[in-house]
């Protein structure tokens, strides 16, 4: 049976994209007559709970920051509509939420370099002055190498990614 749905890997930058914008995400599975989700429903389910097992955190009740994303898609006409099939993240595109004084920055794609660079949170940025004490890739047991330079929070990422689609990094001042 040939299905027209979503994939994952559309719909959760998608999510994380709504919720750093403080919106909420309705998703509709359509049912067939007998009430019981097909196999795509189903593995498109799977897929987004394990992400949401390691990514729950900068999710789930968090609040949106100062500014809720940088990178090419938050550009002037970019993201004119969720037209998700048109849309294609990189990992310069990243998204903020809080929670407490914890920071999440979400990148939207796994950087091929090995680096991420989050320029909001620069050496003296007026959004995030603090000192961070802290940064943890959620999922991942490798302790991260990261330098705060005037150009951005460089970040050495690990070779392989924790899961598909979207990074939470944990930023601690």
């Amino acid at each position: 049976m040939k299905h027209t749905y979503q994939k994952a890997s559309s719909i959760i930058p998608l999510l994380v994209d709504i919720v750093s914008k403080n919106g909420n995400l309705l998703l509709s599975i359509p049912l067939p007559g007998h009430g019981e989700p097909d196999e795509d429903e189903i593995a498109f389910l799977d897929e987004l709970a394990e992400w949401q097992k390691i990514n729950s955190e900068a999710i789930k009740g968090t609040r949106p920051w100062k500014i809720y994303g940088e990178g090419p898609s938050t550009q002037a006409g970019q993201i004119a509509s969720y037209q998700l099939a048109k849309i294609k993240f990189d990992s310069t595109d990243i998204r903020f939420t809080t929670r407490g004084e914890t920071l999440y920055a979400i990148a939207l794609a796994w950087p091929s370099a090995g680096t991420v660079v989050i320029k909001s949170l620069a050496m003296n940025s007026p959004n995030y002055p603090d000192r961070i004490r802290k940064l943890e890739l959620l999922g991942s047991q490798s302790e991260l190498k990261w330098t705060r330079r005037t150009q951005g929070l460089e970040i050495r990422v690990p070779d392989v990614p924790p899961r598909k689609h979207a990074f939470a990094f944990r930023i601690v001042a």
